[in-house]
Order: C-alpha cells, then sequence, then structure tokens
C-alpha cells in the first residue's frame, strides 16, 4: 500500500497518474495547501521540503519518496513499469524526465506568477518566462513530430510533461497551433489512467472549487 499526499496541482497530478497506470494499492491524503498543511512538523517529516507531493510506500517498512521525478522513477523501478531497462532507451526517458523537471515546471511556474499574482507587473520578467515557456514546448513539439510520445512508448516523461502542458495557457502561454504537441496532449488525455488519476485528490478534499481552479491559484501551482 502507498500513501499519497498530494494536492490538486500538475506536480501532484503526476503521482495520481502514475498510481493509476501501474495500478498499485494507494490512499490519498490530500493537503489543504491554503491553510499550510504542507508546512506542518507531522508533513516535513516526510518531505523536509514541505512541498507535494510525497508518498510513503508502507510495504517497505514506511519509505518516504519525495520530489515528483523521484516519485515517477521509484514506482517505475518498483513495478517494472513505464521505465525501460535498456540502457539506452532508459536514457532517453531520463533525459525528458529532467527537461521537464529542470525547464518545463521551473518555468512555466515562473511564467504563472508573473503573468498572474505578482502585484508589480513586470513586462520584462512576463515576457522572459513565457517565451522561454513557449521554447521548451516548440522543442517538445519537434521531438513528436519524429516519435508517438516523448522516448518512444509511453513512460514517465509523459506522465510528468503532460499535467504542465494542459495548463499552459494559464501561464500565458499559447500553445494551440503546436500541432504535434496537441496530438500528444489529446492522446495521453484518453488514456483512463491519465482520466482518473488528473482527478486526484477530489476537488473539494483539496479547496472548495473545481480542480482547475485549485491548480491556477499562483501558490499553489509551485508547491
Amino acid at each position: 500500500m502507498i500513501d499519497l499526499y498530494t494536492a490538486a496541482t500538475p506536480n501532484g497530478w503526476k503521482a495520481s497518474i502514475m498510481l493509476e497506470e501501474i495500478g498499485v494499492p494507494y490512499r490519498v491524503h490530500a493537503l489543504r495547501l491554503d491553510q499550510l498543511e504542507q508546512k506542518q512538523e507531522w508533513f516535513l517529516k516526510i518531505n523536509p521540503n514541505g512541498r507535494i507531493p510525497a508518498i510513503v510506500d508502507r510495504e517497505e517498512d514506511d519509505f518516504a519518496v519525495f520530489e515528483s521525478g523521484a516519485i515517477l522513477i521509484y514506482l517505475a523501478e518498483k513495478t517494472g513499469r513505464l521505465l525501460p531497462s535498456d540502457p539506452r532507451a532508459r536514457s532517453r526517458v531520463l533525459q525528458w524526465l529532467m527537461f521537464q523537471m529542470g525547464g518545463v515546471g521551473p518555468m512555466q511556474g515562473q511564467s504563472n506568477v508573473f503573468f498572474r499574482y505578482a502585484p508589480e507587473k513586470i513586462p520584462f520578467a512576463i515576457e522572459r518566462y513565457q517565451r522561454e515557456t513557449r521554447r521548451l514546448y516548440e522543442v517538445l513539439d519537434g521531438a513528436l513530430a519524429e516519435r508517438e510520445y516523448l522516448a518512444g512508448d509511453y513512460s514517465i516523461a509523459d506522465i510528468a510533461t503532460w499535467p504542465w502542458a494542459r495548463i499552459s495557457a494559464w501561464a500565458g502561454v499559447e500553445i494551440d497551433d503546436l500541432a504535434n504537441l496537441q496530438r500528444w496532449l489529446t492522446q495521453v488525455a484518453e488514456r483512463p489512467a491519465v482520466a482518473t488519476g488528473w482527478k486526484i485528490p477530489a476537488p473539494e478534499a483539496t479547496a472548495n472549487t473545481s480542480a482547475e481552479d485549485v491548480a491556477r491559484s499562483g501558490a499553489k501551482i509551485l508547491v
């Protein structure tokens, strides 16, 4: 049994989608980010960085894993799913996973903050982060022109990237004209595990609003 500590954010959705994909039993613990539950002492023992998502593997002496990318790798290795064992294929998946972790997430997160929530609108910052986020999606579009999924077969790289791409417009980054990316977004969304996983936790468990609205909160999009 896996205990999942999460909220309705792109990083949170990565973990719930992955758990749905691999079919491992799990329990959802929805943290109310607006009440700073992720900063409470009990949770800091699970993730000292005070961010979601985090998991605790009850089958492995309550082993805790934090950081969404690390969670995806851990669960993939635990189950032998969605991360190839062949060194080259594995490297391709990890390259695109790191592309999301080090590029798409941070750049889009900053774009979101400066575009939506900064008390002072700073055009240079807004344009800088929106431009870089758009550039990264153009890189993805180019890659997807050559293959069905980011690393060839569906993998944790797709799971990591899809939740961010699907809400890019909220950060002021339009990607409707990127045909390959749009094809991939639709294709991934049609997977049953994805359709279920991005709705976890239930909206009311995190805030009394829709999952989309929760994701659009500047404070929450960065956790």
